[in-house]
């Protein structure tokens, strides 16, 4: 089984902490949405032995698309790949594009799961990091959403400056209380050359606490546990039944195409990633060339990307798979890495499986560094 992402480069305004590839102009979106259906077209001898269980419209903001251009890349999905009897159809949405007729018709739809961009109920977060919705169209967007499809899933955003620890529970049980099955949240992160970095280094908005993001990780983490959430990944917890299959096939090693400007494809052993550039991709595939560049990963690089994805997940790292794909130099050095964090109660070892404790789950990223394998000996 594999997916295929769907990158739609436009946003009607930049928030301040996003490094994702977006245009704030929507001047070429039809022959974006041309060169969309040409690259899928193109690439469909990738997937010639595949079949589709996913198809994700990501971005940038997709919900800027109307119906009729989202139901026509669709079906060119549907006419030039195999695509499984009930895929998993995610559209990523803005609650300012959702209204009470638009819910409606991606209802009636082939879209079949929605991933809606509120990241706070709390206006002054909002206005910080320059949302395009308010608070009220929150949770206006959620109360139609939730009435039309049973597949929802929302973003949250926790240790934005000056936001209490109180108010984050209260965001979280706001979101709780629309009956959402799953919750996707991410640490506000400063990324170079965004106009968050700007804003902190001239003192108009205040640095992010690293400790206070800890603290209401932890809460959510809590929080989403008495609620019947399952952490089945560092920033997911869904409800049985309710976790990405998109996502998890990345997590898990599955193969994907990503289409679109600066959208990156996997097949298992490359990596593939397209040119972050609207004008010059759009030329690239009018002229019959994929604009793309390929990268074929070593037996160390795979090793190093299964441990940072396994270890963010609650399939954590299996020791039978290191063995099996990489052989028992490497499932040596995994174990003498990990023995420090095993100590510290950062990692556990449960049925030869390789897993991050509660203690350990906020530090993943930098953990799995550590069992990183640095050279081909």
């Amino acid at each position: 089984m594999a997916g295929i992402y769907i990158h739609i480069p436009f946003c009607k305004q930049a928030c301040y902490y996003c490094d994702f590839h977006f245009s704030t102009s929507l001047k070429t979106k039809e022959d974006m949405i041309k060169a969309l259906i040409s690259e899928l077209k193109m690439r469909k001898h990738e997937f010639d032995k595949e079949e589709v269980k996913t198809i994700y419209f990501g971005g940038g903001t997709p919900s800027v698309l109307n119906q009729v251009e989202i139901d026509c890349i669709i079906k060119e999905v549907y006419d030039n790949y195999k695509v499984i009897a009930n895929p998993e159809i995610t559209l990523e949405a803005n609650p300012d594009d959702l209204t009470s007729e638009r819910i409606e018709n991606l209802a009636s739809s082939s879209v079949n799961r929605l991933s809606i961009g509120i990241q706070s109920f709390f206006e002054k977060d909002l206005k910080l990091m320059n949302r395009a919705h308010n608070a009220e169209e929150a949770k206006r967007s959620l109360s139609h959403a939730i009435r039309k499809f049973d597949n929802i899933s929302i973003d949250l955003i926790y240790g934005i400056p000056n936001t209490t620890n109180e108010e984050w529970r209260e965001n979280i049980q706001t979101a709780l209380s629309f009956g959402v099955p799953h919750i996707s949240s991410y640490a506000l992160t400063v990324e170079p050359k965004t106009a968050l970095e700007s804003f902190i280094k001239k003192g108009v908005i205040d640095n992010v606490d690293d400790e206070l993001a800890q603290e209401q990780f932890l809460i959510l983490v809590d929080e989403l546990d008495k609620a019947g959430f399952q952490h089945y990944e560092l920033s997911n917890f869904g409800k049985e039944g309710f976790f990405s299959q998109n996502n998890s096939a990345y997590w898990q090693g599955k193969k994907y195409l990503g289409i679109g400007p600066s959208a990156h494809s996997f097949n298992g052993k490359q990596r593939g990633w397209n040119i972050a550039n609207n004008a010059l991709y759009i030329k690239k595939i009018t002229k019959g060339e994929l604009p793309s560049e390929i990268e074929s990963l070593s037996i160390t690089d795979r090793y190093n990307e299964y441990v940072m994805t396994g270890l963010r997940t609650i399939w954590g790292v299996s020791f039978q798979k290191i063995q099996e794909d990489f052989g028992a130099k490497y499932l040596t050095y995994l174990k003498m890495q990990s023995e420090k964090f095993i100590l510290e109660d950062l990692l556990y070892i449960e049925n030869e499986t390789l897993k991050t404790t509660r203690k350990g789950k906020f530090l993943t990223d930098g953990i799995a560094s550590d069992l990183f394998k640095l050279n081909l000996s």
